[in-house]
């Protein structure tokens, strides 16, 4: 989904428990009255930040609280966990707003359980897309893939021994980064009308539906 408007955050991240916000780095996002989660003396942010974030949302919320947490690529590996539960089911009245230039970059696990969002600007087609050479090149196929091509690349990504579901929401998710920045590389509208379909496929995937059916269902 697109939004165009920086100042729009605030009311899209209200209507949902956790969302992903792809916005160039260099530009400012404000949230009044947010708790940020950003990195401190590290470069990353670590489990004891999290931690001190949960702990504040243990008591009962009475309005609206958002905690935004920028750039959402920093989260440690165990920091990411310790967040899980909490992303998933934030509460009525809790918003994480997740801030990132590199949505290829945060833990398919997070993923899953957000709503995705990219700035209709230019600027975030800046910076590679940072994932590995494998995923990438079963993304690109995904973006050209005809009906029978679709079976056999979803069957080839349900072979994966272990995690089959985040390495399908990743690779989908890297479809999803490359069709957005080809679009506005090119300006051709057929990258931007295959988007809801991927988006379609991304989200029954991370709710649990079956890999290689929605794959091939929403995809084709």
């Amino acid at each position: 989904m697109f939004f165009d408007n920086l100042s729009d955050v605030k009311k899209i991240a209200s209507r949902c428990g956790t969302s992903v916000f792809v916005v160039p780095s260099e530009l400012n996002v404000e949230i009044g009255g947010a708790f940020v989660l950003q990195p401190e003396n590290k470069s990353v942010i670590t489990i004891e930040q999290v931690r001190s974030v949960i702990a504040r949302l243990g008591v009962r919320q009475t309005s609206d609280v958002f905690i935004v947490i920028r750039p959402a690529e920093s989260l440690q590996i165990e920091a990411a966990n310790a967040l899980l539960k909490n992303l998933e089911e934030p509460g009525e009245k809790v918003h994480f707003v997740l801030i990132t230039d590199s949505p290829s970059q945060i833990l398919s696990t997070i993923l899953s359980r957000a709503s995705l969002y990219f700035l209709r600007d230019i600027r975030a087609v800046d910076g590679p897309i940072l994932a590995n050479d494998r995923v990438k090149a079963l993304a690109k196929k995904l973006m050209v893939a005809r009906e029978g091509e679709l079976v056999e690349l979803a069957e080839e990504i349900s072979r994966k021994k272990e995690g089959v579901r985040s390495y399908a929401l990743e690779v989908i998710g890297v479809a999803i980064e490359m069709l957005y920045k080809t679009y506005f590389l090119t300006g051709k509208d057929v990258f931007l009308s295959k988007l809801p379909k991927f988006l379609a496929a991304y989200e029954a995937i991370s709710r649990n539906g079956h890999v290689k059916l929605q794959i091939v269902a929403n995809l084709c």
